[in-house]
Parts: C-alpha cells; structure tokens; sequence
C-alpha cells in the first residue's frame, strides 16, 4: 500500500505535488492558529509561543545529528540576531492577536506581508518598484482599511498587532534575502530556530505557569504542526512556481473561517471576506510581477553569456 502511494505521488506531476502540499500546509496553519485560541484560555500567548519555538528546536535535532556543528559558522552573526529579534517580535504578536481577535480576521490582515515586503525591499534591497506594483500595494493596504474600518468600527488591538506582525516578518524576509547571499539554507533554518527558542524564553518567564497534562497535547501539536507546515511550503515552492501554488494559500481563510465558527462560535463579517480578497489579490500580483521581471532578468544575462 505504501510503495503504491509512493509510487502515486511520484508519478504525479510536479505542479499537482506542489499543489497538494501548499494545501495540506493551509490546512496545518489554520489547526495550529486554532489550537493557539484555544489554548491561550488557559496559557499566555508569550508562553505558547515559546514552546512553538522550542519544540521546533527538537524537530531540528535530527538535521544537527546528521550534518553535525558546522552549520553555526558564519560571518553574519548580527544579522540572524538581528532577524532572531524581529522574527520573535512578530511571533509574539500574532499569537497575541489570536488570542484576542478572531481568527479569520487574523488570517485576513496576515496576508498584508507580501505588501509590506515589497516597500521594505525598496528600502533595504535597494529593489525597484514601477507604477503597477506600487498600485497593487496600495490597493492592498486598502483592503486592510476594508477590514479595519477605522473611524466606522473601532480599531481593535489585535488587528494592530496583525499588521504590526506582517511589517516585522517582512523585514525579516528582507534579512533573509541578504543573508541567504553568503550563507546556506541550513546556517539561516539553524540560527533561526536555536535564536527564536532562546529569545521567546524571557517573555515566556514573566508569565510562566506549569501546563496542566493535557495543555501538553496542544503544546506539542501546535509546534509539530507548525513546523510541519512550514516544511509543507518549502517543499511546495521547490515542486512548482510560486504563481502556480500561491493562489491555494487563501485556502487558510477558508479553514480559518470554519475552525472559527465550529470551535468559538466566530462568524466573519462582508468586509472580512471583501478585504481579504483585495489584499490576496494584490498580493498575488505582486509576487506574479516579481515572478516575471525574475525571468526577465535571466533571459538578459543568459543573452549577455551568448
């Protein structure tokens, strides 16, 4: 039966592969958002997050076993502090804001990123951005303003936090970028995660209080399938093109949506839904944009070396 579904999957095309894995990690985010609601009823937010960090360090393990130490060399050392430090800031608040927010709303604003990310690599990478990719960030932001309805509804806290999460991981994709010039995948994976269990601990002790037994499931569930999830993406990426798999992350939405209603009795509103969409469309385009101007790029110098 297993060689049967290996052979399966391996027959599949690549594109199908890439798209089955980007919505199995949908369906991952959205249980481990969940799983964070409903465990912040009993724990803090600060506490939760760092054993999401610290249980990602011991599915780290296996790699360090095999390919020993040497990943920890690097010249670079500032820097994956420096993107430790925004890594946890970011982490912190978005699990805050599960807390309080509902979690389709969570969902909505986090698809902001890529927008944010595309003006900090303005500043940081020294990227160019033309009218139409400036547009769609624009018309992005302002599906968080559909969301938010500042001076029509009162600007909740957990939806600052969201958006003050997206701009914090966006510096930290912009980080990773310089990094990832002279340093492997595995020196950025291994920094990021001994730093993040690390730095999320001192939070964590201003709030401590021993889980109950079975907190402990959640716990473990909630840094497995976290990391699972990421791994489900990357893995994702390497199957397809980006433009091919990335429409599927709104699948979060829906999941987001459904665990939300059947679990906390959270139903999202018109503009939920309405904002969501501006800002993942947006989104989308920005990174089908920076998808062809890449293969722009190529063609040139491969035209160049001929």
């Amino acid at each position: 039966m297993r060689q049967s579904l290996a052979a399966l999957w391996n027959g599949a095309p690549p594109i199908l592969r890439g798209i089955i894995l980007m919505t199995a990690s949908t369906v991952m985010f959205a249980s481990m958002h969940a799983s964070i609601r409903h465990l912040s009823a009993e724990l803090s937010p600060l506490q939760i997050a760092f054993f999401r960090s610290f249980f990602g360090v011991l599915v780290f393990l296996p790699v360090v076993a095999r390919s020993g130490l040497g990943f920890l060399r690097t010249e670079r050392l500032w820097l994956h502090l420096i993107r430790a430090v925004l890594n946890v800031a970011s982490m912190l608040a978005f699990f805050t804001a599960l807390a309080i927010t509902p979690i389709a709303r969570v969902t909505a604003l986090s698809f902001t990123s890529p927008l944010f990310m595309a003006v900090i690599s303005v500043a940081l990478l020294g990227e160019v951005m033309r009218m139409r990719r400036w547009a769609a960030t624009i018309i992005g932001f302002v599906g968080a303003v559909v969301i938010i309805r500042p001076g029509i509804a009162e600007i909740d806290v957990g939806s600052m936090l969201v958006l003050g999460s997206a701009a914090s991981w966006a510096v930290c994709m912009a980080i990773i970028k310089i990094i990832g010039r002279t340093e492997s995948s595995l020196t950025i994976t291994g920094y990021a995660t001994i730093l993040l269990s690390v730095l999320s601990l001192p939070p964590a002790l201003l709030v401590w209080q021993t889980p109950a037994p079975a907190a402990w499931f959640w716990l473990v569930f909630i840094g497995v399938i976290g990391t699972l999830g990421q791994l489900a993406v990357a893995e994702a990426l390497k199957q397809a093109d980006a433009t091919a798999v990335m429409p599927f992350d709104f699948l979060k939405l829906i999941w987001a949506a459904a665990l939300g209603y059947i679990f906390f009795a959270e139903i999202p509103d018109e503009f939920t839904w309405l904002g969501a969409a501006i800002i993942f469309a947006s989104g989308m385009y920005i990174v089908y944009r920076e998808r062809q101007l890449a293969k722009t790029a190529s063609k040139v110098r491969l035209g160049g070396k001929e």
